[in-house]
Order: C-alpha cells, then sequence, then structure tokens
C-alpha cells in the first residue's frame, strides 16, 4: 500500500536529509526543491557568440540600494553565476568558488574551467545530503562562463546534480520558462538576440508584473573573455 506524504511526516521521514522514505525519496530534498520554485526566476543561454545571464531581482524594499540586490555574481572575469532560492546559502557557495578560482590561478597562471567551477559547487551540495546534522543547501545555480574558446552553461540542482545547456532557467515558472525556450532557442543566436528573448519570456510569464528595472542582465562575450554587466538603461532597448 502506497504511503501518503502526510503519514511520511508523522512518521518521522522528513526529519533528517539522511533519511529515505519507503518509496525512495529524500523528503528534505524535496522541500528545498520547492524552495528553490520559490525564489525569483534567472534564465540562461548558451548563444553563438557568447553566453548570457537576465536574472530577476524581484520586488525589493524602495529604500534598499538597488546594486546590493544583484542576482548575478562574478567568480572570476569569465565566470559568472546566478541561483535562485535561499540567496544566503548561495553566497556561502559563490564565496567558497570564488576562493578556488583565484588559488587556481595562482597555482597554475591559468583561469579556471567552468566545469570545474559547477563540480566543486555540487559536489558541496551532493555532501549536504549526506550527513545528520545539516540540511540541504535550499539553493539552484545557474554557471556561465568561456572555456578553452568555448562558451560553457551549466546547472546544479539540490541534490548535487548538474548538466550542460543550450539554455535554462531556475526559480519561479521554471518549467513554463523551459518549455519557451524549448520552442524558440536557437544554436546560431546571438547575445543582443539572446537578451531580447529572455525578456520577450519574462513579458510572457509576469505579465502586468514586469518591470525593466527588476533585471540584471550580464554576457561574457567569447572574444573578449570578460564578463560585462549591462546598467539598466542599455538593456531598455530590448524591453
Amino acid at each position: 500500500m502506497e504511503i501518503p506524504d502526510m503519514q511520511h511526516q508523522v512518521m518521522g521521514y522528513d526529519r533528517s536529509a539522511t533519511m529515505f522514505s519507503p518509496d525512495g525519496h529524500i523528503l528534505q530534498v524535496e522541500y528545498a526543491e520547492k524552495t528553490v520554485r520559490l525564489g525569483t526566476a534567472s534564465i540562461g543561454i548558451n548563444c553563438s557568440d557568447g553566453v548570457l545571464i537576465v536574472a530577476d531581482k524581484g520586488v525589493k524594499d524602495s529604500l534598499i540600494v538597488p546594486e546590493s540586490a544583484d542576482k548575478i555574481y562574478e567568480i572570476d572575469e569569465h565566470v559568472m553565476a546566478s541561483a535562485a532560492g535561499f540567496i544566503s546559502d548561495a553566497r556561502i557557495l559563490i564565496n567558497h568558488i570564488r576562493v578556488s578560482a583565484q588559488q587556481h590561478r595562482v597555482t597554475y597562471d591559468s583561469p579556471i574551467d567552468v566545469e570545474t567551477v559547477i563540480r566543486e559547487i555540487a559536489d558541496i551540495q551532493q555532501q549536504y545530503t549526506q550527513h545528520p546534522g545539516v540540511r540541504p543547501f535550499g539553493v539552484a545555480i545557474i554557471i556561465a562562463g568561456i572555456q578553452g574558446g568555448e562558451s560553457k552553461l551549466y546547472t546544479s540542482n539540490i541534490t548535487g546534480n548538474y548538466f550542460e545547456y543550450h539554455a535554462v532557467a531556475i526559480g519561479e515558472n521554471d518549467e513554463k520558462i523551459k518549455e519557451i525556450l524549448r520552442k524558440k532557442f536557437r544554436k546560431d543566436m546571438k547575445i543582443e538576440e539572446g537578451i531580447k528573448l529572455s525578456f520577450e519570456i519574462f513579458k510572457e510569464i509576469m505579465k502586468d508584473k514586469f518591470d525593466i528595472n527588476r533585471f540584471n542582465v550580464v554576457y561574457i562575450n567569447k572574444d573578449e573573455n570578460k564578463l560585462k554587466k549591462l546598467k539598466t538603461e542599455d538593456f531598455k532597448k530590448f524591453e
């Protein structure tokens, strides 16, 4: 007989990230996945000339300095990240991998690989599903950058899995956004086209809640190999 979710909780299967329920679920991980979907969305697109992230910062208190609420983070000059879920959890992972990126430069005199960045983050996330006394990181992370002259785009999830994508979304309405991306993404898309598509998707999803001022836009061009953050006035032309 199948055990209802409520009975799972009564029996205590959701009290530890290391305890499997009888039907093979780790309930603390599933709760964390729900937390990610409560976070504001980010879209990453791997374009023919580089890679970009467009992130919704959400509605903030008007007293907050807007720049202090950015949702896209520099890991190194050729790698960036965005997150959905508990941003405080993301900060711990971002700060850790920033140190690793700088140590790699000092040790090997070369920039860290983008896949090394996502793998290290995913490894930490996985460890927090395996040890008692801790909870899973309540965050999904997009990592984008340039590696060996090629643009790369990855996402890690709560369980510590990661995959490379042509285009991806995390956060609120991520499945709806990915469904649109599957229909409209093209491999020959340029960065400007990718930014325009991202705003079109956010407009479609958010409807009357759409506000161009609540977004971050950052891209890395293959030729320059350095991330560039657009100011609000720069990307209003894509509105």
